[in-house]
C-alpha cells in the first residue's frame, strides 16, 4: 500500500512542478532540450570525424543526392553561406563533392561520396539512440504527442521565420 501512496505522491509532484508554466517556458524549455540533445549527438558521432550539423546534410543527401547548395540550405533551415562553407569542410574530409549538374552546367551540386554513403548507418543508430534514451520513461503515445506538438510548434513558428 505505501508504494501506491508513494507512487500519488510522485504523480502529483510532478503536476505541482508544473504548476505556474505557461507559453512563455516553451523556448527555453525546447532550446535546452535540443542543445542537450544536439551535444549527446556531437558526441556520438564523433568516432565518424562529422562535426555538428553535418549528419544533416548527409541525411538530406541520402534522400534525394545531388542537391544544389542553395537547395540544402533551404531544407536544412540553415543560410547560404553557412551551407556553403559546411560543403567546404565536409568535402575536405571526404564525405561529399561538388559536380557540375549534367543538364545546366551553371548549377553544382552536392553528392555523397563512399565514405559520406557509409557514415549514413552509423548516422542512423546514432540518431536512433539518442532518441531513445530522450524518451526513457514515456509510453509510446507521449513520444507520438509530445512529436505532434513540436510539429505544431514548428507548423506555427515557419511563417515568422520567412518574413523579411
Amino acid at each position: 500500500m505505501s508504494k501506491k501512496k508513494g507512487d500519488k505522491k510522485a504523480k502529483s509532484g510532478k503536476k505541482k512542478d508544473l504548476e505556474g508554466l505557461s507559453a512563455a517556458d516553451l523556448a527555453p524549455a525546447i532550446t535546452q532540450a535540443a542543445r542537450s540533445m544536439r551535444t549527446l549527438l556531437s558526441r556520438s558521432l564523433g568516432e565518424t570525424g562529422l562535426y555538428a550539423g553535418q549528419d544533416g546534410v548527409i541525411l538530406m543527401l541520402a534522400e534525394e543526392d545531388g542537391l544544389t547548395p542553395g537547395q540544402l540550405a533551404l531544407r536544412l533551415g540553415v543560410k547560404a553561406p553557412t551551407m556553403t562553407r559546411t560543403i567546404g569542410r565536409m568535402e575536405a574530409q571526404g564525405f561529399l563533392e561538388r559536380r557540375a549538374d549534367g543538364m545546366d552546367g551553371r548549377l553544382t551540386k552536392v553528392h555523397l561520396t563512399e565514405t559520406g554513403l557509409q557514415s549514413v548507418e552509423q548516422i542512423g543508430r546514432s540518431v536512433a539512440d539518442c532518441g531513445s534514451l530522450a524518451a526513457k520513461g514515456l509510453s509510446d503515445k507521449e513520444v507520438r504527442t509530445l512529436l505532434k506538438l513540436l510539429r505544431t510548434i514548428e507548423h506555427n513558428l515557419q511563417p515568422a521565420l520567412t518574413e523579411d
